[in-house]
């Protein structure tokens, strides 16, 4: 045996001897330099150069989405003027599918490949660019050479005209701010750029450097800002009991009306309107924001479904667990607000009752289990049509209802002892920092059951893979609470249908009025009655549940008059109430609950 060992370990030692990296296989080195000569244009040029090849042909790819972001948004197809040279010469390099092109590399030691990209969409998962500034969203920006994954990059900027600053999570390189690296892709591609001459202002929080990047303007308070984000911080920071960033950017697009943040590992993306910083309402929002994307950090880029990661950038990436992912955030975005006295207990229990009501009056929640909410992102979330109301679920709200059933459930479970937060510090700690990988369906139902102490089989069936009434009074009832719906006694009519500001029907909802009697979308209302309609609501309003009317539309461009029954209005309006006579044990939940 001894010298079966030896002789296998002489083997070994000679095999790798001979295929030492950067010899007979090859280190690639690549670089990339972005520069911006037609920025009025919204182009970017990108120069990427492979050095330290040893193959035959290689191909490079262009992502085609954006993780955070579940749709396949064929980024290649911004891709113009490609192009490739080895020693000042053409290069051979087909594109052979929509986002992939293959080099012809016998022989050549490095190539450089020329591209631009054009850049006019300014969201939080797209490039922008103009003469102001450049938003680079990396998935849509830079390719990356097929099996080289966790090779280092570094970046190069040539910024344009009168640009002076750089807000990015990557480092720089001996201190210059125009020059980045990347360790490797998963990295690069989670680490948006802006650049330009945005405010910048910074502070510290739970023993970590935060910058924040604002473009656009507004009217947000820099001081009050560095105060409150801080709160928000520090209290997500206890959640887990640890913030494992050394530093962290924020990136804030202000416009006159925006929304919407993307999450990465060490940065976030946030869309916000430059004139909601000073009114409570539009502060409240945006401190929302912040502390959803920002609780991402921990949950999804760290504590992630086993889908997510390692990413495959040419396929979708499926789970039925972004109910965990993203409905726990948007519950933490409102009791962190609340942990950190940024919000009232009724402020936030207000809070939880518009998710309920969002929830309750989507008919899509009926026909929608949660899991499978999760699962179709790819096709139904991020591609709503005009019956998506009808037929799905949001995971962010119906998520975020769950998360707070769940967290009652387990404080009153474990008599005070535990919470959900208990939860999700074991997660993290179980399956990203000890066995360091994502998590399965059933690793995460245990997870509950262990804080809880009881099996979740019956609530996974009702809640999450079925399509039961949720019991809001039971888990509200844990804290000496209630639901009460204050359109309860109202016997309004309705038409049973959406419209815009020109009465054109844009959704009709499922076993509505206009549903049963056959009004479309796309139908301009003119008449009810043979009377023109200016303020369809008024008209409505004016009559009787059980009312027989006739209702005339444009219909490609004919006119048709559609009798129509009446029905009631049943939407309701939750509000969280408390129940008289709370016992002791109720009170302690609520306390617990709600940090009082």
């Amino acid at each position: 045996m001894k010298k079966l060992q030896l002789s296998a370990l002489v083997y070994l030692i000679f095999f790798f001897m001979s295929t030492t990296p950067g010899k007979a296989a090859g280190i690639a080195k690549i670089s990339y330099t972005v520069s911006f000569p037609e920025a009025q244009a919204h182009y970017v040029d990108v120069e990427m150069n492979i050095t330290g090849l040893a193959q035959p042909s290689l191909e490079v790819k262009m992502p085609v989405w954006a993780p955070g972001s579940y749709l396949v948004r064929e980024f290649a197809k911004n891709i113009e003027g490609f192009s490739v040279s080895a020693n000042g010469k053409p290069v051979s390099a087909p594109k052979i599918n929509k986002n992939t092109w293959r080099i012809a590399t016998a022989g050549l030691k490095s190539v450089t490949v020329k591209y631009k990209v054009y850049a006019f969409e300014l969201s939080v998962r797209t490039s922008f660019i103009d003469v102001s500034h450049a938003f680079l969203s990396t998935t849509g920006i830079f390719l990356f050479p097929k099996g080289m994954l966790s090779q280092p990059s570094t970046i190069t900027i040539k910024p344009y005209k009168d640009w002076t600053k750089v807000s990015t999570s990557l480092e720089t390189v001996k201190g210059d701010v125009f020059t980045r690296t990347a360790p490797n892709y998963d990295i690069l591609y989670d680490s948006p750029l802006e650049i330009g001459t945005q405010d910048i202002f910074t502070f510290d929080a739970a023993g970590v450097h935060y910058e924040v990047a604002m473009y656009g303007g507004g009217n947000y308070d820099k001081e009050r800002l560095k105060v409150d984000m801080a709160k928000v911080i520090e209290a997500e920071t206890v959640v887990f009991g640890e913030n494992p960033n050394k530093h962290y950017t924020f990136i804030v697009h202000n416009k006159q009306r925006n929304g919407g943040g993307l999450e990465h590992l060490s940065s976030t993306v946030l869309g916000a309107s430059r004139d909601q910083y000073n009114n409570d309402r539009g502060y409240h929002g945006f401190l929302g924001l912040v502390a959803h994307e920002h609780f991402h950090l921990w949950n999804v880029k760290r504590l992630r479904p086993i889908a997510l990661g390692p990413f495959d950038y040419d396929n979708e990436n499926y789970t039925t667990n972004l109910w965990i992912a993203e409905g726990f955030t948007a519950y933490y975005q409102n009791i962190a607000l609340r942990y950190a006295g940024l919000s009232t207990p009724e402020g936030f229990l207000g809070d939880m009752a518009g998710d309920i009501n969002t929830v309750e009056n989507q008919p899509g929640a009926k026909v929608q289990p949660l899991s499978e909410s999760s699962f179709d992102a790819w096709i139904k979330s991020y591609r709503p049509n005009e019956n998506s109301f009808n037929t799905g679920i949001s995971y962010y709200d119906k998520g975020a209802v769950v998360g707070m059933l769940l967290d009652l459930e387990i404080i009153n479970g474990s008599n005070g002892k535990y919470s959900l937060n208990d939860v999700m510090r074991y997660m993290y700690n179980t399956y990203y920092k000890t066995k360091k990988r994502g998590y399965t369906d059933a690793e995460f139902k245990a997870g509950f059951e262990k804080f809880a102490g009881k099996n979740l089989n019956e609530f996974y069936a009702r809640y999450i893979n079925g399509l039961a009434p949720i019991n809001y009074n039971r888990y509200l009832g844990y804290a000496g609470y209630k639901l009460t719906d204050e359109l309860a006694p109202a016997n309004e009519p309705t038409l049973g249908v959406f419209t815009n500001q020109r009465n054109i029907i844009t959704t009709v909802v499922r076993d509505g009025a206009g549903w049963v009697d056959g009004l479309n979308v796309g139908d301009q209302i003119t008449h009810i009655d043979d009377t023109p309609v200016t303020d369809l609501a008024a008209v409505i309003k004016g009559k009787k549940v059980g009312d027989k009317i006739v209702v005339t539309v444009s219909r490609d461009a004919q006119a048709f008059k559609i009798p129509v029954t009446l029905k009631r209005n049943d939407n309701v309006k939750y509000i969280i109430t408390e129940l008289p006579n709370a016992t002791p044990q109720q009170l302690a939940v609520r306390k617990k609950w709600l940090k009082l």
